[in-house]
């Protein structure tokens, strides 16, 4: 049987979800499992899907990035149904994994991306090392230094460290370096 899988990020992809919809239908995809939300979040339509697949069956997607959104999650998406006997279809690919080349020429692809990234993020890193040279780069604005009144308000009011973090969207430990006051044994150099 083949089973479909259709996936927008956002609501406004409206037109993209119909157009995967309809080309797995047309496909023959006599189930379809299709959500709007983005790959890094729950998916609880994709996890519907891997529940429903069994041994002989075969997942369709349109394109590779509606399925994983990283090589590591692509290679637990293939395990997981290669555990279940289900192939996997990438249809804009022209890939079936259920042949020995499609499961070749996944894996040269997830190399050749992995690679890519890899290079992205090289790239990324001697720019940001440039533009620190070249006095440009400030990094992130500190979210929690500027809200120092605020975290000593709410530990004066008694709340844990935990609370007020919860409370305020932060983390536990820019609360904790807000509320630690200098020590004023500690002799400087």
């Amino acid at each position: 049987m083949l089973v479909g899988y259709a996936r927008t990020s956002t609501l406004e992809q409206g037109a993209g979800l119909e157009a995967q919809t309809r080309d797995l239908t047309a496909l023959g995809c006599a189930r379809l499992f299709s959500e709007q939300v983005s790959s890094v979040g729950e998916r609880p339509h994709f996890a519907a899907a891997l529940d429903f697949v069994r041994e002989g069956d075969t997942l369709v997607v349109t394109r590779l990035d509606r399925l994983a959104r990283s090589v590591s999650h692509l290679g637990t998406i293939l395990d997981t149904l290669t555990a279940k006997g289900v192939a996997l279809r990438i249809l804009n690919l022209g890939l079936d994994t259920g042949t020995p080349t499609g499961k070749l020429i996944l894996t040269v692809m997830g190399g050749i991306a992995q690679f890519e990234r890899e290079i992205m993020l090289e790239r990324q890193r001697e720019g940001i090392a440039k533009a620190k040279a070249a006095g440009r780069y400030r990094g992130r604005a500190p979210t929690a230094r500027a809200r120092a009144a605020e975290i000593e308000a709410l530990a004066a009011q008694g709340l844990s460290m935990a609370k007020i973090a919860k409370q305020l969207g932060i983390g536990v430990g820019s609360v904790h370096r807000c509320l630690r006051k200098p020590d004023s044994t500690s002799v400087a150099p």
